[in-house]
């Protein structure tokens, strides 16, 4: 039973993409390792860019210099 958790910043994700991410995942899944669809699990998770840290700095600093 695969649990895959993927994680982006919440920066405007839209449910279409979420939705192509998790039909994808669970697609790669059962291609490549023979996992039943019925069975994976896939989450995804949308972190502020205030929480995620890149280069030892918040992203919404790196963001906010243009890079």
């Amino acid at each position: 039973m695969p649990y895959v958790n993927i994680r982006v910043t919440r920066e405007g994700v839209s449910a279409e993409q979420k939705r192509l991410l998790i039909e994808g995942t669970t697609d790669l899944l059962w291609q490549v390792l023979g996992k039943s669809p019925d069975r994976t699990f896939v989450v995804i998770d949308e972190v502020d860019t205030d929480n995620w840290g890149v280069g030892g700095e918040v992203l919404t600093a790196v963001r906010a210099r243009g890079k």
